[in-house]
């Protein structure tokens, strides 16, 4: 779903990204488990999209999520184990 809102389906403007995710973990399926601790978190916090609290739940625990749009990312981190966020 992340990787939907980050590219853009061109090989020239999606080349800093491609790079980039040869950096991270991909997850390709969400596991009950992992969807039921970003609604914790989701319902904890009051605000944030499922995408956000999936990628916060991700990165649990001791983890960074890169962001541009912080303020729901940080709500949701604020509730998560270890979890930081840095502003891209």
């Amino acid at each position: 779903m992340t990787m939907v809102e980050a590219l853009q389906g061109r090989p020239g403007p999606d080349a800093p990204t491609n790079q980039f995710l040869k950096s991270c973990r991909i997850e390709s399926v969400i596991s009950e488990k992992l969807a039921r601790r970003a609604a914790r978190l989701r319902t904890s916090a009051g605000r944030g999209s499922a995408v956000d609290a999936l990628i916060v739940a991700l990165a649990e625990p001791g983890g960074v999520v890169l962001t541009g749009d912080s303020s729901d990312i940080c709500a949701l981190a604020e509730r998560a184990e270890s979890v930081s966020v840095q502003a891209i």
